[in-house]
Parts: C-alpha cells; structure tokens; sequence
C-alpha cells in the first residue's frame, strides 16, 4: 500500500508508508506554503499520534511557524479555532475513519477549511522538491487546551429551538475511543440530555472498526435498545462524520444525517444548501420542501465549503455523516449535527423513526473497480455521449440524473480505481441504472 496523497491530506500506514521523517517534511512543506505563519496542531487518540505529532511539531517549527497546540482535539474543532483564533492554518494528525494501523495528516487553511486542489498539488510539489523555509531561531510553542470547550459553546450559542422536551431524553454516544470521547458528552449533557457513553476512553485503541458504517455499529444498536435510549449517535475517530441509530436501535443510513440536520436549519432559515454529486436526492427533496436552491460540488469537503463560502450557504455537506454548519466553520462537524438532529427532534416532538419516515426511502449502490486512468477517461466519454439526453454534469466524472434515479462514475484522486455511485428507489431500479451505465462504457 502506498502514500495515499489526495485533497483530504495524507494517509499511510504507520512505520511503513508514514513515517515521522514523513510527517516532518510534509509539515516543514505547509509551514513554507505559509510562509510561516500562526498555526494550529493537533492529534486524534491513536496511539501513533504523539510520535507524529512531535515530527509535525519539528516541521512546522522548522519553516518558521509560531505553533499553538491543543493536544487531542476533533477535527472540527480545529477548523472552528482556526477560523475564529484568525489563525494561518492547521494540521491534524488523524486518518479518519481509517483502521488504528493508519494515520496521516490533515491540512486546513486559513478560514479552517481544507486546502484548494491547487494549494494541495503546491503542498506536494514542495515536499517532493524539497524546497522548504528554514529558519534558524524558531517561535516556542504554546498549549490551548480549552479550544474544545469553545467549540462546544459556539454550537450551544447557535441553538435555536426549545430544548425543554430534551431534558432528560437518554442518548448513546459511541466515540469509538477518538478525539470526540473529550467534548461530545459536554455538549449532550448542556442540551440536556443523560448521556450514555461508550467506547469513550480516547485511547485510539478502536472497539470495533471506526468506520461508522452500519456493519461497524451493531454494539450501538444493541445499547440504545438496552438503555431504551431515544437515539444513538457515532462518531469516527476525527469526529467529522456522524452516524445515527433510531430509537429500535436500527441504523438509518448515513446520508440520513445530513438530510435532517438540512431540514431543522431549513425550517427555520430557508436559504441555498450544498452537496456533493455524490449524496443523496434527499437534500434534493427537502430543497423542492422549503423552495431553495441545491448546489451540487466535486466529491470532497473543501469543494463544498468553499461554493458555500461562495454562495452563503445556510447549510452543507457530504452523505458520509458529514454536516458543515457555517456559524460554526466550515468543516465537517459532528457536534453541529448532533446538536441539529436533536433540535429537530425537540422541534417537532418526533422520534428518529418518525422523522425518517416522513422522507423518502432511497436504495443507494456504491462500487468500485481497478481503471487505468486513460481507459477510464474513454469511459466517461462513451457516458457523456450516450447519455446526453441526461444533460450530465461532468464537473467531477460524470453524474447522470434519470427521473427514477441517478448515477455517479468517478474517477479516484488517488488509486487507479473508478467509483460507482448509483441511487433509485429500490434495490432493482437502482441496479437497472448502473447495469445500463456499465454497459454503456463497457464496464
């Protein structure tokens, strides 16, 4: 397995692919795309982290960076510091969703986004070369230890609903042993929720894959319907992405989050909303409910928040559990979208259930195949072409919307691998419609 280097930062495997002379030219290669600069660093729970940490540490010194470290913290919280402290950038040491063996670094700039394409490819083209800013008599470091606590009251600040029928409605949370074990039940207990935490030790020591996928949280169903809780929320070990469990304990899908997180923030300030092409119709048929504008995006959080940033977006995101609330920045936020759900759910007095079942029920596919990247453009080609009647939009791959569905074929940034994302209102048709796109480029 080789460096994964993508828009989303870098990713490897510890001790073979990432190493901490990695991690220190990739960092001493930010620090020179600042030019120097303030700059925020922090780490998930993984066990890799400190050693990483210190050689990010050296890095970013190294370019002439005045460095101010938070320790464990989510990554949403560093794009919230970032943005707010009027920071230069930040670095996160954290893979993810990725399995414990992995870790990688994350970059945000200024405005505690992650970096423009282009700002990326400079990132790698330094670090290749070699060409970094040194100096001889770096800043000290300092410490904030209490960036997660602003965070937590940024999110309690933007509160708009009634939060009295949440008074002692009983919540699990599974942080997966991550950076969310430290502020997420602070938040919870605030809303006035009783908390029922597992997996929150952040010893980045992973209780089950951290993926939070369905076949990753049986546990978490089996806790809500022990505990009679009223909802389940998990988080990855970043604490970007947010799944939910209903109150049988049933999970409901990831694209779910950011459909009711969009429907409480649309209820009460209609305004234009982002996604990705890959994510669901839901945000589609919520936008056609409060007579707003959907603006589809290039795969990829940046993509997102930057048209956001564009368009003064009230709302945005990414199907994977990934809900960006601008008031609080402009970053995949876990704590923005559980404290959204749970507005909506205090707003209208429904259940997970209930609320699920007032939208639309979709069946979405996604695969993926080995594609050269020459063949795969000759693909998208014979897609465009055959589709044309589909108007597709071809800003990232090729996306086709059918009036029973759409597909999405895309190829990846970083492997020679070509994604298929399809959705239609049952398991058939949505198959029917990646079946005639496959044979369509011959795939």
């Amino acid at each position: 397995m080789s460096l994964m280097v993508s828009v989303s930062g870098v990713r490897g495997v510890v001790g073979q692919t990432l190493t901490p002379a990695v991690a220190l030219e990739f960092a001493q290669a930010f620090g020179t795309l600042l030019g120097g600069g303030r700059v925020l660093l922090a780490r998930d729970s993984r066990p890799s982290g400190p050693m990483l940490e210190a050689a990010a540490l050296a890095g970013l010194l190294a370019a002439g960076c005045a460095v101010t470290r938070l320790g464990i913290a989510m990554t949403p919280t560093v794009g919230f510091a970032v943005r707010r402290g009027g920071f230069d950038g930040g670095l996160v040491v954290t893979a993810s969703h990725n399995p414990g063996q992995w870790n990688g670094l994350k970059f945000l700039d200024r405005t505690g986004t992650a970096l423009e394409p282009q700002q990326a490819r400079q990132l790698v083209e330094l670090r290749a070369a070699g060409s970094f800013r040194i100096v001889s008599e770096p800043p000290q470091p300092r410490d904030d230890p209490d960036a997660g606590q602003r965070h937590v009251q940024a999110v309690l600040d933007a509160v708009e609903a009634d939060l009295s029928p949440l008074k002692g409605l009983r919540v699990v949370l599974d942080s997966v042993n991550g950076a969310g074990c430290l502020d997420t039940p602070r938040l919870l207990s605030a809303l006035g929720c009783q908390v029922i935490h597992v997996n929150s030790d952040p010893t980045g020591r992973f209780a089950h894959p951290p993926e939070p996928v369905a076949e990753n949280l049986a546990g978490l169903g089996a806790a809500v319907k022990e505990a009679g809780a009223a909802v389940g929320f998990a988080q990855d070990p970043d604490a970007d992405r947010l799944a939910i469990v209903d109150e049988r304990g049933r999970y409901i899908g990831e694209e779910y989050t950011l459909a009711l997180a969009c429907w409480f923030v649309l209820s009460r300030r209609p305004g234009p909303v982002a996604a990705n092409l890959s994510t669901s119709r839901l945000i589609d048929d919520l936008g056609r409910r409060f007579s707003v504008p959907v603006l589809r995006t290039p795969v990829g959080e940046s993509h997102v928040a930057r048209r956001m940033l564009a368009e003064g977006c009230v709302i945005g995101g990414e199907g994977n559990g990934g809900v960006i609330d601008p008031r609080i920045g402009y970053v995949r936020d876990s704590l923005s979208g559980i404290s959204l759900v749970l507005q909506l759910m205090a707003q209208t007095g429904k259940s997970v259930s209930q609320l699920v079942a007032e939208l639309p029920r979709y069946t979405m596919v996604k695969e993926k195949m080995e594609l050269d990247p020459a063949r795969a453009k000759d693909c998208l080609e014979a897609i465009t072409a055959r589709f044309a009647a589909c108007s597709p939009n071809t800003v990232d791959g090729v996306r086709l919307d059918f009036p029973e569905g759409w597909v999405h074929v895309r190829p990846s940034n970083t492997e020679p691998i070509v994604r298929i994302v399809a959705e239609g209102p049952d398991a058939v048709t949505t198959a029917n419609l990646v079946a005639r796109v496959r044979a369509a480029a011959g795939l």
